[in-house]
């Protein structure tokens, strides 16, 4: 049996390195943001979702989910699965 995921807008905001402080008003405040991380190869941040603590890098989406949860999403899927909303 095959499903359609149903249409749902969702907010979003995308992480750019630079916009922690708009990222934590998202979320809620600045202590939603868990902290930042910078390791050689990676510069993200950490975020409390339903399954835990996850890290979002540089350029993924926080996408706050239809029950209020928050979790990171990867541009490519993000743009293979939403569409910006006209009003």
């Amino acid at each position: 049996m095959k499903y359609r995921k149903k249409p749902v807008v969702i907010d979003a905001i995308q992480f750019t390195g630079d916009n922690s402080t708009e990222v934590g008003d998202f979320l809620g405040g600045p202590h939603a943001v868990g902290h930042m991380f910078d390791s050689d190869t990676t510069k993200g941040l950490t975020i409390t979702t339903l399954e835990g603590e996850h890290h979002a890098s540089v350029g993924d989406f926080i996408i706050k989910g239809v029950q209020g949860e928050f979790y990171p999403c990867k541009p490519d899927i993000f743009a293979a699965t939403y569409e910006p909303v006209t009003e």
